[in-house]
């Protein structure tokens, strides 16, 4: 029912546009002799009143498809747009409509070009007036958490301590230690996620090498379990830096923007960061720091796997992954032995334990 009514006002909207448009061309081309014959001239509308009218009845169906299909389109975008960004847009779009008709009002002086002119206008105006409100919307965000946090200082009168936003690269997330760590209660919140990391990680899970499939998957699991498992805050962050390409300069920019704290295991990363003065929390460093002090003349019980680089050498490992390179091991590959720990080298990507086998030490004292 509601179809055909509609139907019906697109059939009377059709007809009013072929009475105007009938009548407007007879005015433009100076047709006297219609003009001055009523019956030429009524047939005239009517013919143009009927075919348009049929016209858009006919094609009714069609535009009403389109119609829904726009608004589906319109609806869905919307869904993945933050409420606040839609209202920020709408008081930008607000705003540049309101300084557009001011500044039309001059335009209208100008004959001929100034209805162009000022429908230009219009147009600018409104697109920068939704762009700067949606870019600034974390500047924004920013002050409001300002705001708060002065209003409550003024209000308890104590001076609080501010936490760092702590984040996450996509490294660390595909590590998995991290969750482990917050669990502990060792890092506090907020943790940030940055959305470019989890479009990264979207597009390794979706890889076509089966390797890189299941780590990408593996981050996506240890980012739901942190979120859904762990009593720390977790958030989103929408900001991106389109202007660059790789992630790890995103991550450094980001962490420059709030001035917060990059969580990774990536070497490099923490590298660059030292350079750019971004404070980084390297998940491996903190491995190390805990992990148990070996110092040199220690006895170890240990078995070798493999060779090592330099020619004799051998190498084994801790329980915790701490490389051992045993001096002159090569022979001993494949056995449990005692070796004496000789020295101790600590990196940022790890410590290396060099030892040599006991019983020779022993031959040689």
């Amino acid at each position: 029912m509601i179809n055909k009514i509609i139907r019906g006002i697109f059939a009377v909207l059709g007809a009013s546009m072929g009475v105007v448009l009938f009548v407007f061309v007879i005015n433009v081309l100076s047709l006297v002799e219609v003009q001055n014959s009523l019956i030429t001239y009524v047939t005239g509308i009517i013919i143009s009143s009927t075919v348009s009218g049929g016209i858009l009845f006919l094609l009714s169906p069609w535009i009403l498809k389109q119609g829904r299909e726009l608004a589906n389109w319109i609806e869905r975008e919307l869904a993945n747009v933050p409420v606040i960004n839609i209202v920020l847009g709408s008081v930008g779009l607000i705003v540049g409509l309101v300084i557009a008709y001011l500044i039309s009002q001059w335009f209208k002086l100008i004959p001929l070009v100034g209805t162009i002119l000022s429908l230009g206008l219009y147009v600018f105006m409104a697109y920068l007036g939704v762009t700067i409100a949606t870019k600034k919307i974390d500047e924004i965000v920013n002050l409001q958490v300002l705001f708060k946090k002065n209003s409550s200082r003024e209000k308890s009168g104590k001076k609080e301590t501010k936490v760092s936003p702590k984040i996450l690269d996509t490294s660390v997330i595909i590590d998995g230690r991290i969750a482990d760590i917050c669990k502990t209660g060792f890092v506090e919140g907020p943790l940030i996620i940055p959305e470019f990391v989890l479009e990264e990680l979207r597009h390794i899970a979706d890889s076509a090498d089966s390797l890189k499939r299941n780590r990408g998957r593996r981050g996506l699991d240890i980012l739901n379990k942190i979120q859904k498992e762990l009593d720390i805050e977790v958030k989103i962050h929408t900001k991106d830096f389109a202007e660059l390409s790789e992630v790890d300069t995103k991550l450094l920019k980001l962490a420059q923007f709030m001035d917060g704290k990059v969580l990774t295991n990536d070497y490099n990363l923490n590298k660059v960061a030292e350079f750019q003065g971004v404070p980084v929390l390297n998940i491996n460093e903190l491995a190390n720091a805990v992990k148990p002090i070996v110092l040199p003349g220690e006895e170890m019980f240990v078995q070798v796997i493999k060779d090592g680089k330099e020619s004799g050498q051998g190498l084994a490992y801790l329980d915790d992954g701490t490389m051992i390179v045993v001096d002159c091991g090569k022979k001993f590959i494949g056995k449990n032995i005692d070796v004496l720990v000789t020295s101790v080298l600590q990196t940022a990507a790890g410590r290396m334990i060099f030892a040599k086998p006991k019983s020779m030490v022993d031959k040689t004292a």
